[in-house]
């Protein structure tokens, strides 16, 4: 049987069966801070697609960090048809100083596909497209919430692509929301390429969660049993995904405290109380209530608000009831799961 072929990414060759890892120098802000991008690579005996997973493009959003150490334990790799490339931190920059944005303060992901000689951020965005997601035929991009907000475990993606789609639901989240583009952003440079990328939300920024992270491994294992790239070795678990058809944010009419919010998950319909908005001694009391019915997949953190803030959002459905009975079959085929290997 012949062997495969190596696997050559930014200067380094990796054996058929072998794993490797290895940093990528990134631009500096002079030559007294130099940084490196943390990569690892599983290249498989068997010939397969190339998938990347990656975290912490917002250098504050650091739950995938968790998903991608465990991911990278389970036994199932060993097996691997393919290449799977790994990058727990794409902002380094971000990551040390906790913060979303690069120190030049733009957002990585909005610099796509970069450049050599642009800002810091395109220049970092240059080297992660240069050396990774051009090498990569799928990617899966990791994210929490930002700004003191929470999400919900959901797949956006761009569901007018078969194939994305086909990846989307293969990730078997309780949720998928059809995502507009933004300009600059990774899945929008991988459309142009004609690269499937899902982006996964989940948890909020600079904190782990158990369940976003159990969610997010299974997940991930599910899209490569589905690429063909590891073997499914049980009786496939039925989908619990469902699509919403729409979704939107509810902002505060004022300032103000806000109490007893609802909780992720939760199913609403139009005119639900979500939450109540007071004054600091309780006074001129009033309910920020549901336009739609719908699930809350999204929900600011910070109890002190200010008009405009956005405070809930909701995920809308045909059938919001069975929205959120998938929701709760979801959460209980959590349970259970641990560092260990998952179930495929």
């Amino acid at each position: 049987m012949a062997v495969r072929e190596a696997f050559t990414i930014a200067g380094h060759s990796i054996p058929a069966g072998r794993r490797e890892s290895f940093s990528l120098t990134l631009p500096g802000q002079s030559r007294y801070t130099p940084l490196a991008m943390p990569v690892h690579v599983v290249h498989g005996r068997g010939h397969g697609p190339v998938l990347c997973v990656s975290a912490a493009i917002h250098g504050d959003e650091i739950n995938g960090i968790e998903i991608i150490r465990q991911l990278l334990k389970q036994k199932a790799l060993s097996r691997l048809r393919g290449t799977l490339i790994c990058v727990p931190v794409v902002n380094m920059h971000g990551f040390l100083n906790h913060t979303r944005y690069l120190p030049d303060g733009r957002d990585l992901n909005r610099a796509f596909p970069g450049s050599e000689h642009g800002s810091l951020a395109s220049r970092v965005a240059n080297v992660f497209r240069r050396e990774i997601i051009d090498r990569a035929d799928y990617g899966i991009d990791l994210h929490t919430g930002a700004n003191h907000r929470t999400n919900f475990p959901h797949i956006r993606a761009n569901m007018k692509d078969e194939e994305t789609a086909r990846l989307a639901r293969a990730f078997n989240t309780a949720v998928i929301v059809n995502a507009n583009l933004r300009d600059g952003s990774l899945r929008g440079y991988g459309v142009e390429k004609g690269k499937p990328i899902l982006l996964y939300e989940a948890s909020e920024a600079l904190r782990f969660d158990d369940m976003a992270v159990r969610a997010g491994v299974r997940g991930i294992l599910n899209v490569l049993a589905g690429v063909g790239m590891i073997k499914r070795e049980q009786k496939r678990r039925p989908h619990v995904t469902v699509e919403a058809e729409a979704s939107h944010w509810i902002r505060s009419e004022q300032s103000g405290i806000l109490r007893s919010p609802i909780q992720l998950g939760r199913r609403v319909r139009a005119g639900d109380t979500l939450a109540y908005l007071s004054d600091l001694l309780g006074d001129d009391e009033s309910e920020i209530k549901a336009r739609e019915d719908g699930v809350v997949i999204g929900r600011t953190n910070l109890p002190i608000v200010n008009e405009g803030d956005a405070l809930f959002h909701i995920a809308e459905f045909a059938d919001a009831a069975h929205a959120r009975k998938t929701v709760k079959r979801f959460e209980a085929s959590l349970e259970g799961l641990g560092e260990g290997d998952y179930p495929v």
